[in-house]
């Protein structure tokens, strides 16, 4: 769609294409409400895209195990057959209420949308990971040095260092411990922010041999002819040179609600206050679920976020069709929603 065609109508916009974004999605058509997504990264997925797409899940309901790639997949054949249009590298910048109540709302790149409803389903909100601010670092982006595992068959029987020491980085090294051929993790210290049994399990496979630990902070990257050859090693006896062709950086990330600091919400510690009994925001029309939503006893789990956006909606629904009373049926007895999957899987 062209940044500068006209304004956009639509019952609910989503800020956010993770998976608590995308079934928001599938529960906005379920109850008949129509709605868009949009999302600030180039492709969909979220943070779960990012930073762990071929990390295991194991608390998705009725699904023993996945990766975050394969639930994204199953969650986008979910929502096919409500054809939601998604908006990527466009990032929500204002939004203003109407007299009529509705909103308008500006991404940055050129997209308006005129709607009932908003549904902040932005994770952590704006968020980069923290980079390596060495000579050759960016040059050697997505090649040789990289911020997440985008695919792990990259790493297969290479010489691998991993930077960090929190969970993401504990979590890799175990993940590619026997996929790459030789692995070293490099953390600053000997303690670690991760989880006691990740660090337990890294160090038995250090003590097996199966991989290194060095203590120690990059100082520099050999990368002679714009290729990475050695990573630098500065520890408390001097610098240590270790072969590598890829380096992975996981000193975590930097994250930025962005614009939506400035709409006026009730935001402390970089979350969104919201009402439990319907994930209303400070703001009537405007609501937060998942990872951004705050609230007493709050889990930061993915079905957690699924709740969130099902209640969410349904309030939503009175802000989009005021004169009208929505009709609860279960989607065992939805026979437009059974036409409509029929239709999809058919395709």
């Amino acid at each position: 769609m062209d940044a500068h065609s006209s304004t956009i109508r639509t019952d609910v916009l989503i800020i956010g294409a993770g998976p608590v974004g995308l079934f928001a999605a599938f529960e906005a058509g379920v109850i008949g409400l129509s709605c868009h997504i949009v999302d600030a990264l180039g492709r969909i997925g979220g943070q779960c895209i990012e930073l762990y797409p071929e990390k295991p899940i194991y608390d998705i309901p009725a699904i023993p195990s996945c990766t975050a790639r394969e639930l994204v997949d199953r969650l986008m054949t979910q929502i096919r057959p409500f054809d939601v249009p998604i908006h990527l590298s466009q990032r929500v910048q204002t939004v203003t209420q109407r007299e009529d109540h509705r909103w308008t709302v500006h991404t940055e790149q050129g997209l308006t949308f005129d709607v009932a409803a908003i549904l902040i389903a932005a994770g952590n909100g704006a968020f980069v990971p923290q980079r390596l601010q060495l000579p050759h670092a960016d040059a050697l982006e997505e090649r040789h040095v990289f911020y997440s595992v985008p695919r792990i068959d990259d790493f297969r029987d290479r010489d691998v260092v991993i930077a960090g020491g929190g969970d993401s980085a504990l979590d890799w090294a175990l993940a590619l411990c026997g996929v790459a051929r030789k692995l070293t993790l490099v953390h600053r210290r000997n303690g670690f922010s991760a989880a006691a049994a990740s660090v337990a399990a890294m160090k038995s496979k250090v003590e097996a041999g199966a991989m290194d630990f060095v203590v120690g902070m990059i100082d520099s990257l050999d990368a002679p002819d714009d290729a990475l050859r050695a990573v630098r090693i500065k520890h408390i006896d001097g610098t240590t040179d270790i072969p590598a062709d890829k380096l992975l950086v996981l000193y975590g990330l930097v994250a930025d609600l962005g614009p939506i600091a400035d709409w006026n919400l009730d935001v402390r510690g970089g979350r969104i206050e919201v009402d439990t009994s319907n994930y209303e925001s400070s703001r009537p029309g405007i609501f937060a679920v998942g990872d951004i939503a705050q609230y007493p006893n709050k889990q930061k789990l993915i079905l957690s976020g699924f709740h969130e956006a099902s209640l969410a909606l349904r309030k939503a629904y009175a802000y989009a069709y005021p004169d009208k009373k929505r009709v609860h049926v279960h989607s065992s007895y939805d026979a437009k929603l059974a036409e409509r999957v029929q239709a999809s899987a058919a395709e």
